[in-house]
């Protein structure tokens, strides 16, 4: 993903908790803001070191950014922060993509 896509510093994750909404359901929770600086989106991920050691992490943001890349035409132009939960750790790529098409719809923000 490249750099204009991602959400890396600690103030941009606090202006999205602080001003954004979020949408949750059993295995994500997502906060999304407006950003009218840019006319794309902007992700942000958070996997804590209680769903495994750094390998599992790992592979879990990447399926994440594998998920906002294929539907990064769909999504709408806004700042997202993505907080994986404990059932992710035991679920494939299909399970987590269908739970996050069923958040960003929740959310409106999928087309």
């Amino acid at each position: 993903m490249k750099k204009r896509y991602r959400i890396k510093k600690e103030k941009d994750f606090q202006l999205v908790f602080k001003k954004g909404k979020s949408f949750a359901n059993r295995q994500f929770v997502v906060y999304l803001v407006d950003n009218p600086r840019t006319d794309h989106m902007r992700l942000g991920i958070s996997v804590s070191k209680r769903l495994g050691n750094a390998v599992k992490r790992n592979k879990i943001k990447r399926r994440l950014r594998v998920f906002f890349q294929k539907y990064q035409d769909s999504l709408d132009a806004r700042e997202y922060v993505v907080i994986a939960r404990q059932p992710v750790s035991n679920m494939d790529y299909h399970q987590m993509e269908k739970s996050l098409l069923h958040v960003l719809k929740i959310a409106r923000c999928i087309k």
